[in-house]
């Protein structure tokens, strides 16, 4: 790692793997916070998995100033094969999953919403995986929404006992209970029959898009997540 005082530099390590992901985030968020015109130098990456990407990703969302420059070929490699180019434009898969919702497919540059319409809406986000929860709630908050939290699906539950929300967040991998089991309690509760529920998930399986279409997921999206597409969704669906 080296810098000056204008132009801070970071050098990632070669193995950015799941396990790096939670001590990456605090060095991502450390530097940031120091300097927003950080240069990320990418040479050495050898390894860089999904939670390591989304991390990268908000960040650049986050902080306009913020570059990524000599990216190794393995670091473009991890990107591309998540549909998502070394400039940092990610396609996004945004599948609709359920009707009468709204679809959420081709989601294309809605106008960035209000101060007073974002602070309307409470979104929830169901992860087990810190550092998800974590991004989510960078991308959100940076965006305006109120964000709460659940570390699985009956922590999710036990949230909405209690609060009222506008968009639920939820993975589908989860201990205790499974985002599918999450969505048919919600749908069966008629305080939550139109409340909108969007998948995020690292699953891409047909058959699986299609139980949550089933259980009435709203829409269906694959991490990592591109930032302004999320927005964008949120939006359409919570307009």
């Amino acid at each position: 790692m080296s810098e000056d005082e204008s132009n801070p530099v970071l050098k990632l390590p070669r193995i950015l793997d799941f396990g790096a992901a939670e001590s990456f985030l605090d060095t991502m968020r450390s530097r940031l916070q120091d300097n927003p015109r950080l240069r990320v130098d990418a040479s050495g990456v050898e390894v860089l998995t999904v939670p390591c990407i989304q991390i990268i990703l908000s960040a650049l969302h986050t902080y306009d100033e913020m570059s990524v420059e000599r990216p190794s070929a393995e670091y473009i490699n991890a990107f591309q094969d998540l549909g998502i180019d070394c400039r940092y434009r990610a396609d996004s898969e945004i599948e609709a999953a359920a009707e009468p919702e709204p679809s959420t497919d081709a989601v294309s540059d809605p106008p960035p919403p209000t101060e007073e319409s974002a602070m309307s809406k409470r979104i929830l986000t169901i992860d087990d995986s810190k550092t998800i929860r974590d991004m989510l709630m960078l991308t959100l908050a940076e965006a305006g929404f109120e964000v709460l939290q659940a570390v699985d699906g009956q922590d999710g539950l036990d949230v909405l006992d209690k609060e009222q929300v506008d968009v639920v967040i939820t993975d589908i991998n989860m201990p205790r209970m499974d985002g599918y089991e999450v969505i048919r309690h919600l749908r069966n509760n008629s305080a939550h029959k139109s409340t909108p529920i969007l998948v995020l998930t690292t699953e891409s399986e047909a058959d699986k898009k299609n139980l949550a279409r089933v259980a009435g997921a709203t829409g269906w999206m694959v991490k990592p997540f591109d930032p302004e597409r999320l927005i964008a969704t949120i939006n359409k669906v919570a307009p």
